[in-house]
């Protein structure tokens, strides 16, 4: 097993690092590493930068239109990306959705849904999750019944990320109610245009909206919209939850968050405090044992060997990070991590006033990322699968 990069390797990381200098706008990578709110224009005009250069799939295969990088590139591209403070890709459209389209979809539904992801043009949402039903997913209640060319829904969704710029959304659906949970299911395109879809925000306790309630209300979905075959979505649902847990995991950005957790810690006076180093060398080795287990994954898939599946390790290991650095972010701060005024920070000016603008935000941060081991599959439900398919227990 190699870990090293290989000369072209190297020159290729160089190449996306010259690019992303040029091409990332500096609003942005300075709003993203100082954690400050990132706007859905912030978010979509990087997308869209990515998009004019083939890259905002960057993952996708030449057929549909992607950069067919392996997966050294991928990881290269991912790393320069978030040491540079770009925004994470809003995952929905070319991390989650496309792969399914490009697997599962028809023609069809490839022609038209896949330049405008790829181009960043189209917002997409996950409608997944349901009230009593996201770690037992199976359980969804949300009801499509097929009337001749269309499907009527109805039903609720939530915990919808962003879902209030989505203009498309990829739902699963109850189709029907026999035999296991699983085989009732199928996988939905929906227009958020459509008559009888509502979105309804939940305001965080930072006063920011990050998620949402949809509600569908005889919704009427073509046909043509089904994805696969109905009550198949369960098989194209885990296709897609492998994506988005190896996302989740995301070490370039704990690498790029832990040299600001290093930042805080100088500017809060604690950096040089024993026991606070010993909680950060700890954070740090982890945070390499990771990037060496991501790393095995690409030397195995590039020397064409069989790599198990990693996806559920992935998103405990990389979810768990996360919320450590920000723990130890808001530990660091103390108690100038209390005062948030939105607005003020939006102004610029909260920082003059309680003199730590870079404590404002790691106590909303810190709440917010205790998510970050229930969603994708809660991390107690990721062990049990990583024991009884990697352990064979």
């Amino acid at each position: 097993m190699d870990l090293t990069f290989t000369r072209e390797e190297q020159a290729f990381r160089e190449k996306i690092r010259a690019w992303v200098g040029q091409n990332l706008p500096t609003d942005i990578s300075h709003k993203v590493h100082n954690a400050l709110d990132l706007t859905a224009q912030d978010m979509q005009r990087w997308a869209r930068i990515l998009g004019k250069e083939g890259w905002h799939g960057y993952a996708w295969p030449k057929q549909f239109g992607g950069p067919g990088w392996g997966a050294v590139q991928r990881h290269l591209f991912e790393e320069e990306c978030a040491l540079a403070g770009a925004p994470r890709i809003v995952p929905f459209g070319p991390v989650m959705v496309a792969p399914v389209i490009m697997a599962f979809g028809t023609p069809e539904q490839q022609r038209r849904h896949l330049p405008g992801i790829m181009s960043g043009d189209v917002w997409w949402s996950q409608g997944y999750s349901e009230p009593g039903s996201g770690s037992d997913l199976a359980s969804l209640k949300c009801k499509a019944e097929r009337r001749g060319d269309y499907y009527l829904v109805n039903g609720q969704k939530t915990w919808t990320t962003l879902a209030q710029y989505g203009e498309w959304i990829f739902c699963l659906v109850r189709t029907s109610n026999e035999g296991k949970p699983q085989t009732g299911i199928s996988f939905l395109l929906i227009d958020m245009k459509s008559p009888g879809v509502k979105v309804r925000p939940i305001v965080m306790l930072d006063g920011g909206v990050e998620v949402n309630e949809v509600w569908f209300d005889n919704v009427e979905v073509p046909a043509d919209n089904l994805v696969g075959e109905e009550n198949k979505g369960w098989t194209y649902a885990k296709y897609l939850l492998a994506h988005e847990r190896t996302g989740i995991g995301d070490v370039n950005r704990a690498k790029r968050e832990l040299e600001r957790l290093k930042r805080i810690a100088k500017l809060e006076g604690v950096y040089d405090e024993p026991r606070f180093r010993d909680q950060i060398a700890l954070l740090e080795v982890d945070v390499v044992a990771l990037e060496m287990l991501i790393l095995r994954v690409i030397s195995a898939e590039k020397s064409g060997k069989q790599s198990l599946d990693v996806a559920g390790l992935l998103k405990i290991r990389g979810s768990e990070i996360q919320q450590r650095y920000t723990e130890l972010m808001m530990l660091a701060g103390g108690p100038f991590c209390v005062p948030f005024i939105r607005e003020a920070m939006a102004a610029g000016w909260q920082g003059d006033f309680f003199g730590a603008a870079h404590c404002a935000p790691l106590a909303g941060t810190y709440f917010n990322y205790r998510k970050t081991t229930i969603y994708g599959g809660s991390n107690e439900v990721q062990r049990n699968i990583v024991a009884q398919t990697v352990l064979g227990s």
